[in-house]
């Protein structure tokens, strides 16, 4: 497949992701500043693999000069507080009890009515806001249940609390302006996070300042720690499949220690091996476990050092796709 191509197929495809972590449980994930952000962190990591600043516009399509203050911009621009008319509308239902279509219309003048319709019709399609009557009149509500858990700060540090305690399990012996160089967040919530940790023995800073952290595990059931699993396992796909274009050319060889392989099994009811395919994650999660389990009991007892380790990143993964639906 054409380069041009392949990039086209992966970003439909992560944008396929976006979209169903935006929506995730109702939510709906500001995006706003998606387009910016991606613009900024794509232009930084071309120029860190030692593209010309030139060749990096060229590729944008844009003129040195029009990429170079594009790019300055971005930098010196306040941080998106991710604010979105439909999180706004909450926060005021939240504070104000209820208020009627007219009170909303009135209160978000300078938004398109139009706008302002749509969302008030996904606030209660979704159960997360009630109504009562029509026309001007009719009077909006947070369903209670939904409205403290959208509106929670408490779950949105929990999740930064997470992924920074991932960053330093995947990073040891690193420094906390690391930590927020690596992680989204502003730089007050990731100390907020990091002294959590230190808090809860779950980090330790040595003499000089570097970080270590205790393993993080997300056991299997658990209702918490989901968005960081599934950053983790996007990290460790995406990383494989770099490492693998690094030398040159991507080809596989059969002892490779670094790489992929994804299989398809078309089966049936009534098939022979049904049971067997379905199990495949069960059966490599109980495995991998196992392994791990003595790796680490192992490295307790006889130690490692940071400037010895070698580490393997192994991931696998599993669904189900039934007829012609959508992957």
């Amino acid at each position: 497949m054409h380069a041009k191509l392949l990039i086209d197929a992966i970003m439909r495809q992560t944008t396929v992701l976006i979209a169903q972590l935006s929506s995730t449980a109702g939510i709906r994930a500001p995006l706003a500043h998606l387009a910016d952000e991606i613009f900024l962190n794509l232009s930084r990591e071309l120029e860190s693999q030692g593209v010309a600043r030139k060749v990096v516009a060229d590729m944008f399509g844009m003129a040195l000069r029009g990429y170079q203050r594009r790019v300055r911009r971005l930098q010196v621009a306040p941080s998106d507080d991710g604010r979105s008319l439909w999180l706004d509308m909450i926060q005021l239902l939240q504070r104000e009890g209820r208020a009627t279509r007219l009170e909303l219309l009135s209160r978000f003048s300078t938004d398109d009515p139009g706008s302002v319709a749509a969302v008030l019709s996904d606030l209660v399609r979704t159960g997360i806001a009630t109504k009562t009557g029509s026309g001007p009149a009719a009077v909006f509500s947070l369903t209670p249940e939904e409205s403290r858990k959208l509106l929670d700060q408490g779950e949105k540090d929990e999740t930064l609390l997470a992924l920074v305690w991932l960053d330093i399990c995947r990073h040891p012996t690193t420094r906390a302006e690391d930590v927020c160089a690596r992680v989204f967040g502003q730089p007050e919530d990731i100390d907020r996070a990091l002294q959590r940790l230190l808090d809860d023995k779950r980090l330790e800073r040595s003499a000089d300042g570097a970080l270590v952290a205790d393993p993080f595990i997300v056991p299997v059931g658990a209702s918490e720690g989901w968005e960081v699993a599934v950053f983790d396992h996007f990290q460790a796909v995406a990383a494989a499949i770099a490492a693998k274009l690094r030398p040159g050319r991507p080809q596989s060889k059969a002892d490779d220690t670094t790489g992929g392989a994804t299989l398809t099994f078309e089966v049936k009811a009534g098939h022979p091996c049904l049971e067997e395919v379905r199990g495949l994650l069960a059966e490599t999660r109980r495995r991998t476990d196992e392994l791990w389990d003595r790796v680490e009991k192992e490295n307790q007892v006889a130690g490692i050092s940071e400037d010895e380790v070698e580490r393997v990143v192994f991931y696998f993964g599993q669904f189900i796709k039934r007829g012609d639906e959508e992957e």
